[in-house]
Formats: structure tokens, sequence, C-alpha cells
């Protein structure tokens, strides 16, 4: 009677255990994408003209893990213009409160060289501001620039330029970027700078210190000289096309005036959103979009000659797991588990004079002074 009561018991526990785990168990459902529009990916040849770069661009793909690089390179037939950086290494994303990140304190790890909270940007784990690498550049008299796919005022942007104890504090972060001295900057959230509970016009503000500032593209584009502050819609790249690569070269044109270099942070937001999203076609896209526009980098910093190029992520967004695909076709087949961000490392490539010093596997603080010792800048 007593082995029949146990194995009853024993039975019924573990059934309680299965379904209990089972509830937990996201269950993202496979899909599957094929790529018809496939870009061309140049080689380059590596021949810098100094050891040391005068200019830095650090190119983030938020939400970028191994995964959703390795779709694009198969949604493009196996071809990625991130083919070109032999330096490649690994960079751990957890917070200081948080084993998973989110990109106030991912993004601000990466540009303050210090950890802090989930929702924190550009102050340590304290809440006290630090300068950023991109403050630090200008006051080394460097030109500084941010251009992103979505709100300038979003987390990754505001970590380089902004100090504030939330990421949601878009009012003050956008007086912060009308201080901020930046040469160039180009994204969304103009909605910021004008319907404002204190009725400042940051617009008008940002023109009274000489900003060109434009709200449409091919305004933007015009722009060859002086500083900018462009404002564009947020939306998917299937909207707005080739934007990402336009604004780049935009800053790019803007910046290389500048006598003793400068330092210039992109970018290519939406990967992330696709993984939120669990959709694999968003996510190549975004990816992909992303790749065309470090082929564009690469373009101007195989010209210069003394350009150092920094590609990694704040963290991954979407846990994807690539289940089957076809160089020959540029079809992918994945499934994503979980629609938030996991705690995975996130890669790093590095091209151009310097980029040995970004290899192996570091801590996402560490870009700050191994940048900072690149260009000999003093904090």
């Amino acid at each position: 009677m007593k082995v029949k009561l146990f194995t009853s018991l024993f039975v019924l526990l573990l059934y309680i255990g299965t379904t209990f785990g089972q509830q937990k168990v996201f269950e993202g459902k496979e899909s599957t994408y094929k790529n018809d529009q496939f870009h061309k990916v140049e080689t380059y040849s590596h021949k810098f003209k100094s050891k040391r770069p005068k200019n830095v661009i650090v190119m983030i793909g938020d939400g970028m893990g191994v995964a959703q690089l390795f779709a694009g390179a198969t949604a493009n037939k196996g071809k990625l213009n991130l083919d070109n950086f032999k330096h490649v290494g690994f960079s751990r994303t957890q917070s200081a409160n948080r084993y998973v990140t989110d990109s106030g304190a991912g993004g601000t790890a990466i540009a303050i060289g210090r950890k802090t909270n989930n929702s924190s940007v550009g102050v340590d784990a304290d809440g006290n501001p630090v300068p950023s690498v991109l403050k630090i550049a200008q006051q080394n008299g460097l030109a500084t620039g941010v251009v992103v796919t979505t709100s300038i005022l979003d987390a990754t942007p505001a970590d380089f330029v902004a100090h504030v104890p939330k990421r949601d504090m878009m009012p003050e972060i956008a007086s912060q970027f009308v201080t901020s001295g930046l040469d160039v900057f180009i994204g969304g959230g103009i909605e910021h700078f004008t319907d404002r509970e204190d009725q400042r016009n940051l617009l008008e503000e940002l023109s009274q210190k000489g900003y060109q500032v434009y709200d449409n593209i091919e305004a933007i584009k015009s722009v060859k000289e002086g500083k900018l502050a462009g404002f564009l819609k947020e939306s998917r790249v299937s909207e707005r096309g080739n934007q990402l690569e336009e604004t780049t070269e935009v800053a790019l044109n803007i910046l290389d005036d500048h006598k003793k270099g400068f330092f210039l942070m992109v970018e290519a937001s939406e990967i992330d959103g696709g993984g939120h999203e669990n959709d694999i076609q968003y996510t190549i896209e975004e990816m992909l979009d992303f790749d065309r526009t470090i082929g564009k980098v690469l373009e101007f910093a195989e010209k210069d000659g003394r350009t150092l190029v920094i590609v990694t992520a704040d963290h991954e967004t979407g846990g994807l797991t690539l289940t089957g695909g076809d160089m020959q076709t540029g079809e992918v087949t994945g499934r994503f588990t979980t629609r938030g961000h996991t705690g995975v490392m996130v890669p790093v490539f590095a091209y151009g004079p310097g980029a040995e010093n970004f290899t192996g596997i570091n801590e996402n603080t560490s870009f700050f002074s191994k940048i900072l010792n690149v260009l000999r800048l003093k904090e």
C-alpha cells in the first residue's frame, strides 16, 4: 500500500513539475525568409597610412548576436562586408545589476567604460555622470557625430551624449543634445525638441547655435560642411530604404573636414526591433542594411588609411537560433526563444590601424580605454 501511495505521489509531482516547466517554455515558431536583394561585397587591402588612427568609427548593431550576423550572411549568399575584418573578438554584456542588460546599460558601458544599472544612461552604478569617449574626443579637439535609425534620444545614442538616471527621460536628453557640442547628429525624436512641457523650442535653440536643422532626407544629404541636426521618421528598412547608408555618408563628409580627426557612432537600431517582434524577415533585412552601411564606412576607411572601424553590439535580442538555410538561394530558417534580450556574448570586429587591440574575450567596458589609448586622448 505504501509503495503504491509513494508511486502515485511521485507520478503526480512529476506531472505537476513537467506541466509547470512547459508553461515557462517560450514557444517561438520556426519561420523562413528568402532574400531576393543581394548586395555586392568588396574586398579591401588592409594597407594603412599609419599605425595609429586619426579617426574612430564605432558601429553598433543593436540586438546583433552571432545568429543575426550569420543569418544575414546566409541571406546574402554567404558574403558580408564584415568578412573584411581580420581582428575579431567577443564582448560580455552583463550590466551592474542584471545578468541580461538593456541598451541603456549596454551602451553606457561602451561609452564611459564603467558598468551601470539597467535603464541608466551615461552614469555609473551610483548615478554619477561620467564623461563618454565622445565627450573626451571633443575635449581633445576631435569632431564628433552620432547617426542612428531610431530616435536620436533612444538609449544607445543617448549613452554617448547625455547623463540621466532613466532612459525614458527623453525631454531632458533632448536638452542635453542641444548643449552637447556635437558636429552632426541624425535620427528620429523631433517631437521631444518641439512639443515640450517647458515650452522651449529646441530646434530654434539649435539654429541659434549654428546648426543647420532639417527634417527630410534630401535636405540632409545636401549638407557638406558645418553643424547639422537632422531629424527623420523612425521606420523599418523596408520603408526607409538606404537611409542609414546615406546619412552615415553625410556625417563622414562633414566630419572628415576636421584636421584633428573625428569620433563617430553609428547605430543600426532596428535589428533589435526584429528580435523583439520575433520577425526573422525584419531582423535579417535590418542586418543586411547594417552590413551595407558597414561597406560604405569601409570604403571611406580604405581611402583614408587612418580610420579605425569597430563593429559590435550592446546585447543580443530574441535568442535567435538558425535551424536551416541555403547559401545558394539566400533562404534562412530560424526560431526565436524570447521576445527580450539575452545574456550571451556579442561579436566584436575591428578594421584599420589599431584593430589588433580589439581581439579576445573582454568586458564591454574595455572599448573605452582602448579607444582612448589608440587615439592618445587625455581624460
